[in-house]
């Protein structure tokens, strides 16, 4: 089991700046790789950022490169995804999650928290 929190949703301005954080417990989170998705109202959840466990590889889609940052602490167990330049179509629940082997696929990930609203209006 890999327990994850999401937090730092809430509302931001077009063009605004976000920091989400997901924060695991347990040793082995440091082992998985960590996934951000998205899910707006009415269409399926999308992947919008990954990083290894090492953080030596990290991965976009293509909507979200180059605007959004994904890090990681593995002393704090916490990987944090950072949206800059935020846009209308950003609006959605975000959720972390934790995979033992691939990256990119969403069905890699085994472990999901419970989500953060990320609403961007004006």
């Amino acid at each position: 089991q890999v327990p994850l929190v999401e937090s730092g949703g809430g509302l931001v301005r077009p063009g605004g700046s976000l920091t989400l954080t997901c924060t695991g417990s347990g040793r082995s989170f440091t082992s998985y790789h960590i996934g951000w998705f998205r899910q707006a109202p009415g269409k399926d959840r999308e992947i919008v950022a990954a990083i290894t466990w090492s953080a030596a590889t990290t991965h976009f889609a293509d909507s979200v490169r180059g605007r959004f940052t994904i890090s990681r602490d593995n002393a704090k167990r916490t990987v944090y995804l950072q949206i800059d330049g935020a846009k209308p179509e950003d609006t959605g629940i975000y959720y972390c999650a934790a995979s033992s082997d691939g990256l990119r696929a969403t069905s890699a990930y085994e472990y999901w928290g419970q989500g953060t609203q990320v609403t961007v209006s004006s």
